[in-house]
């Protein structure tokens, strides 16, 4: 009876801190190439289904502080703390985003301190491209940087480049100013 109670015990705390660490994100122990891209991979696979499941905490632990998230949109370079407002209300909502990995390679740095990656997604907005970088903080890999594209056929650009003129060419004006005004 006390050798049962002992094993329930143990395992329940076992269960726990799995769970706890997969909201925290994946232990950066891992040493091999092949075993650092397997954590990387976990480490991207855990965020989009966090934002599949509405769950902002699960999220945005899998960032690093000074995560940097860029959007489809040319005005979106969302940095950590304004990107978590933005994507507040979505998640409060129950509906964030859906990315499903199409196909994806992931890169380490000779010195296993950096991960990069690509991949192709199925999303909301049919096929997107995400690339991004991966980070050791805390001990755990934690996705510094993040972009998002959408696709393009390359016999369509003409029409999406017709579609966007308006709105870039004002954007291109803004933006000159600033960056006259800064110089």
């Amino acid at each position: 009876m006390f050798k049962n109670s002992v094993l329930f015990i143990l395992s329940t705390l076992i269960f726990i801190s799995c769970s706890i660490e997969k909201k925290r994100g994946i232990v950066a122990t891992r040493t091999t190439t092949n075993s650092i891209k397997k954590s990387a991979n976990e480490v991207i696979d855990h965020w989009h289904e966090a934002a599949a499941e509405a769950n902002y905490d699960a999220y945005f632990n899998l960032m690093a502080k000074t995560g940097v998230f860029i959007g489809t949109d040319a005005t979106e370079n969302w940095q950590n703390d304004a990107f978590r407002t933005f994507s507040k209300p979505y998640f409060d909502k129950g509906k964030a985003w859906h990315f499903k990995p199409l196909e994806r390679n992931v890169y380490v740095s000779k010195e296993k301190h950096i991960v990069w990656f690509d991949e192709l997604l199925e999303t909301q907005m049919k096929i997107c491209r995400g690339s991004g970088v991966l980070v050791r903080e805390n001990n755990h890999w934690k996705i510094a940087h993040y972009v998002l594209s959408i696709t393009i056929p390359n016999d369509q650009v003409k029409a999406v480049v017709d579609l966007k003129k308006s709105s870039d060419d004002l954007l291109i004006a803004k933006k000159s100013v600033e960056k006259k005004n800064n110089d």
